[in-house]
């Protein structure tokens, strides 16, 4: 894992492996505050899950998230209650209304929000936006499990994090 660059509020760092991604999100969880949103998009199969896992851990979830595609939702205990959104399925905010998503999204817990690109309009300025990317040269098929994770947040969270990720690779 290294960082790749930061700037103007976004943090590029690169991973060679699954459990890089769950140490990031592991880092990512440590970082948040309480009514924190994070809107997670890459393709299918990039690793959004696996960073999720990670955050889970970082708010000391004891369960293993999984993917809520059909569900739309899973709730999981920890430092903070995570919620565990998926759009994969939803095609307007309307559908999201009849989920009452802003009784979730604005309280105590941890939102963080699978293919969230699908109704970006919902996401206040202050969400946390990640973007997992699986480098060109690689594909979906191959065995090669680096990804491109590109951050973008308030600065003084980013700077929060940046740093934390910097204490974890000096040691």
């Amino acid at each position: 894992m290294h960082i790749e660059g930061a700037y103007n509020n976004i943090l590029n760092l690169k991973v060679d492996n699954i459990k890089e991604t769950i140490l990031i999100g592991e880092l990512i969880g440590k970082t948040l505050s309480k009514g924190s949103i994070i809107a997670l998009n890459g393709n299918l199969g990039a690793g959004k899950t696996v960073l999720v896992k990670g955050i889970a851990r970082g708010l000391g979830v004891d369960e293993e998230p999984n993917s809520p595609t059909f569900v739309i939702l899973n709730t999981y205990e920890g430092k903070y209650p995570l919620f565990h959104f998926d759009f994969y399925r939803l095609s307007s905010a309307s559908e999201l209304e009849d989920l009452n998503y802003k009784d979730y999204f604005y309280n105590d817990g941890i939102s963080v929000v699978e293919w969230a690109e699908r109704i970006k309009e919902v996401f206040p300025e202050s969400a946390i936006c990640i973007e997992i990317e699986i480098p060109d040269d690689i594909g979906n098929d191959s065995p090669v499990e680096l990804r491109d994770i590109r951050i973008k947040g308030e600065e003084k969270w980013l700077l929060l994090f940046k740093n934390t990720v910097e204490q974890v690779l000096q040691t």
